[in-house]
């Protein structure tokens, strides 16, 4: 009679450091429009189902930034002080509608920036307040119509417009709220009361998230884990060598290594476990290096500050059991990809990745109605107990993708699909839904004799590194951390300016930033992060009290691809 099949399902919470320095305005809204909207819904669900468990991982300085925007929202509302962000000043009315065209251009531009087949569409009001501007679908024809409308349009038009994209931003299940459900049905002319409405709805949203998750661990239905402190690539930080594990032949950095790399990626956890037990009151027992970036060298930094897991993915698993001698037919049959790795010599547990099943809801499910999904989901999860029979229990299966991302593309921000999937994860008696922290206590490691530097990325590193674009984006960043050394070394800060500048070298040090250059993304996500990239620097630079280079004037990167390739686990945003 086969066992129960253990099941980790692991939700990354992401969003890099949006800022203008540490204190300055946000270039991107993503943070906040997640926050109403994903990280509000994945919450509800998990409390929606009290025997569902899952592990939810957050890089730290996304719970710096959601903090900051409750904050912000809450002096806004209280005192009418402007936040950083513009397009909440707009809504809010704090900011009046500008006059010019381009910056008109640029709201009905930015009230655009969602998938418009699940966000836009559903919306007939919304639909039609676009329509008003750019009714012809012939592109001459239409930007003038644009140009003309853009210049006539009232204030009340944008503000309609800004409050009708709030409202398609916001999750499932704060659009059941009778507020949400009265603006939706008024439809248009918003008073600036409704507008303040609305913003208390999103400010309380904000202030409850991490309380929430916090309740779920305390209670002992989720495990929270983090990622090390900026979202760093650490096997990158501690040695550019870790690339050749994988793609032995591509080009490399300028610089041998990234300077003083193992230190930095020791205060990135360090810092990130501090920032964590401010939140949640504890210390995590896991970590996700971001993006899935593992190494040995990552593994020895893992172990002396005692955690007890980490994960990355299959492309990894498969490349290190080719390293360990593993024989080929048990590689091609995955059965080692289910168990906990222990690496020789290392304490950490290692676990992987199931790329098929985690792109089943990342990629694929989307476009299927949700009860065929689960149940086709399920089936996958039991054919596996069925396979083991016996010894089951003594297996882990691990899927593990982005907690914001693919829900977009879902019908109802994947409440459906979420809903049907939890129910049916606790209820199977094939199956059983735990956290890695459980399994790596509990479930049988096997032994590995290598562990292959990779990410969960194809299995290596070349999302980050390796390309033109890419490699110029480390040149700069290595250039910035040496001279970060040579001002610390001279003694020219004092403890206050240090701590500053030690945090923006973090900022600059995040991985988002290489992930987007090249001409394979789409030229308008390359250009927001490049541009904020050589923003990050230059201030690293002002905080150091010397004149950034010229170069950092002059784009490293301008992207051209389609806009529908620029996925992560799923990232779109």
């Amino acid at each position: 009679m086969a066992k129960p099949l253990n099941v980790v399902l692991c939700w990354h919470m992401h969003q890099p450091y949006y800022r203008e320095g540490l204190k300055g305005a946000y270039h991107l809204p993503w943070v906040y429009l997640h926050g109403i909207k994903d990280y509000s819904d994945m919450a509800a669900h998990l409390e929606r189902h009290p025997a569902m468990r899952a592990v939810v991982n957050f890089a730290p300085v996304l719970l710096e930034q959601l903090d900051d925007y409750a904050q912000q929202l809450d002096a806004l509302l209280k005192h009418g002080k402007p936040t950083q962000d513009h397009m909440l000043n707009l809504l809010s009315g704090v900011e009046r509608i500008p006059s010019d065209i381009a910056s008109r251009q640029r709201i009905f531009e930015d009230c655009q920036r969602c998938y418009a087949p699940r966000m836009i569409d559903p919306y007939p009001a919304f639909q039609r307040l676009l329509r008003m501007i750019c009714p012809s679908t012939d592109p001459e024809v239409g930007r003038a119509g644009l140009l003309w409308h853009l210049s006539y349009l009232s204030e009340r038009y944008f503000l309609d417009l800004l409050t009708w994209y709030h409202l398609s931003w916001l999750g499932h299940s704060l659009k059941q709220l009778p507020l949400a459900q009265r603006l939706m049905a008024q439809e248009k002319d918003y008073s600036a009361a409704d507008r303040h409405e609305l913003l208390h709805l999103m400010q309380r949203c904000m202030a409850e998230l991490i309380p929430r998750y916090r309740a779920l661990a305390e209670r002992g239905q989720i495990e929270l884990s983090m990622t090390p402190y900026g979202h760093p690539i650490v096997p990158l930080l501690n040695d550019f060598s870790n690339l050749r594990d994988a793609l032995p032949d591509v080009p490399v950095p300028a610089a041998p290594a990234y300077p003083g790399g193992a230190e930095r990626s020791r205060w990135h956890l360090q810092h990130g476990v501090e920032v964590f037990e401010h939140y949640f009151g504890r210390k995590p027992a896991g970590v996700w290096l971001s993006e899935g970036g593992v190494s040995e060298d990552a593994l020895a930094q893992l172990d002396d500050m005692g955690f007890a897991w980490t994960a990355s993915g299959e492309g990894v698993w498969r490349n290190s059991c080719v390293k360990s001698g593993c024989p080929m037919e048990e590689t091609e049959s995955k059965h080692t990809l289910f168990s906990p790795a222990r690496v020789d010599g290392f304490e950490v547990r290692v676990f992987f990745r199931d790329d098929g099943l985690s792109d089943l809801i990342g990629f694929r499910y989307s476009g299927w109605h949700a009860d065929d999904a689960v149940s086709d989901f399920v089936r996958h999860l039991e054919n596996i107990a069925t396979f083991f029979v016996a010894d089951a229990d003594r297996h882990v299966v691990s899927v593990i993708l982005d907690g914001e991302n693919a829900w977009e593309y879902y019908p109802d921000n994947g409440h459906h699909f979420l809903d049907a999937l939890y129910t049916a994860l606790s209820d199977r008696p094939l199956i059983n839904v735990s956290t890695f922290t459980e399994q790596a206590a509990h479930a049988p490691a096997r032994a590995m004799k290598r562990l292959a530097a990779g990410s969960w990325v194809y299995g290596n590193f070349s999302t980050w590194i390796g390309s033109e674009d890419k490699n110029r984006g480390w040149d700069y960043l290595v250039a910035a951390k040496e001279t970060y050394d040579n001002v610390v070394a001279a003694g020219r800060l004092s403890a206050g300016q240090l701590a500053l500048a030690t945090r923006q070298l973090a900022v600059c040090e995040g991985s988002d930033w290489f992930w987007w250059f090249g001409d394979y993304n789409p030229a308008d996500s390359v250009r927001d992060f490049e541009q904020l990239y050589r923003t990050q620097l230059r201030e690293l630079y002002r905080l150091l009290g010397v004149a950034p280079p010229a170069l950092l004037d002059v784009p490293l990167s301008s992207g051209g691809g389609w806009a529908e390739s620029a996925g992560t686990m799923r990232r779109n945003a």
